[in-house]
């Protein structure tokens, strides 16, 4: 590792990331801050008779239905609704009003919660203001996303089912047909950062998928759709319908369709609370990818595990505040190096105090007391990311049977899927691993079967047909079966003659 000297307070400098190899990197910024309180974090011990009931209660936290809701957002909800609803409660009565109310719900919501006051002509970012953002952004800044978006249409395109077919000689066909959705609504998330990673792992998968029209709603702040990075990489990936929408609000606008903004048939991208609950309030109405709530990593090693890879890769979900950071492993002294290496990583980092805050309240470093009951506890939390550091991280994952993303081995930290390797960094949370998968551009596709049997085909299936249908007393199906199994005239209605046409002659 290099060499850290200590700098003054607050000050920033540029401290070299190790590669494997020779060619030169970017740097990490860090930041020196004064030194910090001893981090409390929780322990449990795997095989305490209470474990169990700890992993549930660790890993259902961030459950969509939790009341983990910070203070400043019941404050806000009591002063816009009048009353403490719920963030479901919020969500629904937000989403009900834009389907009655339209666009003026939308702006009235946007702001109360946003605290910008938009005029129906300034939601939809004009075509121009795209491409005069592209023309001012960093030519370093474009030839990245062009490489990643290069990375993501590659390994999402390899992705595609094809398209099925059973074919029986005389008798009948079988095809199964995919075709993509029409039209597509990203959200794209805008309160602590800017992110235009999760609008290629976004709308790459929905390009690879052949959909033409893909809308794109961020919160209309300097980190969402006011940023001039997040506008260049719309342009970039060829997005053109841009909406300065946030929250609820949007959810609710492309799926129901307002003034200038046409309904969606899909709606995917990551959100806070209220927009995971709007998006499950129109559920039904559209199509969803998940219900995705905070970032959550889980990190299984053993003695061969580097304590500060470890280390750093807890705090890179915890940064996320709120986010879920775990340890397993049953090699106890990592526990203890971990730790060490927590405290004086956290010093150094520009948002030490919101990974603290995660750290403390959401992660834990657990105990296992062997091998196998580290594979159970894994599979119990279905994280959203499982990174394993051990000695043979293959066979390890191999054991795995619910997590969103696995990353094997030292030097494929979760970063790397989350900004630039291929598969989309949108993925199941609070344990819906267990049935839930991450974003590809096979859930931009839509599924159609088709049959056709000839007449000797049906009246070979037919008294299995009938029989079930008459079992369940849906007697009118086995009719309409075995009026054309016995039917023995011509398989259609024989063409009507043309009319005899008179010519007269003059």
């Amino acid at each position: 590792m290099p060499d850290v000297r200590p700098v003054q307070a607050g000050r920033i400098r540029e401290i070299p990331i190790p590669a494997d190899g020779a060619d030169p990197i970017p740097t990490a910024t860090i930041c020196e801050v004064p030194e910090m309180p001893a981090l409390k974090l929780r322990r449990i011990d795997l095989s305490a008779t209470n474990a169990a009931a700890q992993i549930i209660k660790l890993r259902d936290q961030f459950r969509i239905d939790s009341d983990v809701v910070p203070a400043a957002s019941k404050k806000l909800t009591q002063t816009v609704f009048g009353a403490a609803l719920s963030p479901a409660q919020a969500a629904s009565r937000i989403c009900e009003e834009v389907r009655e109310k339209g666009l003026s719900a939308v702006l009235h919501y946007t702001e109360l919660l946003d605290k910008v006051k938009l005029k129906p002509e300034m939601v939809a970012v004009p075509r121009t203001e795209l491409a005069a953002a592209h023309a001012a952004a960093s030519p370093d800044f474009l030839e990245v996303i062009r490489q990643v978006h290069y990375n993501v249409l590659q390994f999402q395109s390899g992705l595609l089912h094809r398209d099925a077919e059973m074919r029986v000689s005389g008798l009948h066909e079988l095809h199964l047909r995919y075709r993509p959705m029409e039209r597509v609504g990203v959200y794209c998330p805008g309160g602590a950062a800017a992110y235009p990673s999760t609008l290629m792992m976004t709308v790459c998968p929905a390009q690879a998928a052949g959909v033409e029209q893909i809308v794109v709603c961020m919160p209309p702040k300097e980190t969402g759709a006011y940023n001039r990075e997040m506008l260049a990489t719309c342009h970039e990936l060829g997005v053109s319908e841009v909406y300065r929408l946030g929250g609820a609000q949007a959810i609710a606008a492309m799926a129901y369709g307002v003034e200038g903004l046409k309904p969606v048939d899909m709606i995917v991208g990551p959100g806070n609370q209220y927009v995971a609950l709007a998006k499950k309030h129109v559920f039904g109405q559209v199509a969803i990818d998940c219900i995705a709530g905070p970032s959550e990593i889980v990190v299984v090693a053993d003695d061969s595990a580097h304590p500060e890879y470890v280390a750093l890769d807890l705090i890179a979900q915890a940064e996320h505040s709120p986010g879920v950071a775990i340890l397993v492993t049953w090699y106890e002294p990592l526990l203890n190096e971990v730790m060490e290496v927590l405290q004086k990583r956290l010093a150094k980092l520009s948002r030490a105090d919101l990974a603290r805050e995660s750290l403390e309240r959401f992660g834990a470093l657990v105990l296992a007391p062997d091998k196998q009951s580290a594979i159970e506890c894994v599979n119990a939390l279905a994280p959203e990311h499982l990174h394993i550091q051990t000695r043979d991280p293959e066979a390890f994952g191999d054991e795995i049977h619910n997590a969103g993303a696995i990353f094997l081995g030292p030097f494929t930290p979760v970063a790397v899927g989350d900004y630039a390797a291929g598969p989309s960094h949108v993925l199941p949370t609070g344990g819906t691993a267990r049935f839930a998968s991450g974003l590809n551009a096979n859930d931009f596709r839509k599924r159609t079967s088709i049959m056709r049997f000839s007449r000797k085909g049906l009246q070979q299936i037919a008294p299995d047909v009938i029989y079930l249908a008459n079992t369940e007393g849906l007697t009118a199906h086995a009719a309409s079966v075995e009026l054309r199994a016995n039917d023995k005239g011509p398989e259609a209605r024989p063409k009507p003659k043309p009319d005899k046409v008179v010519v007269v002659k003059k």
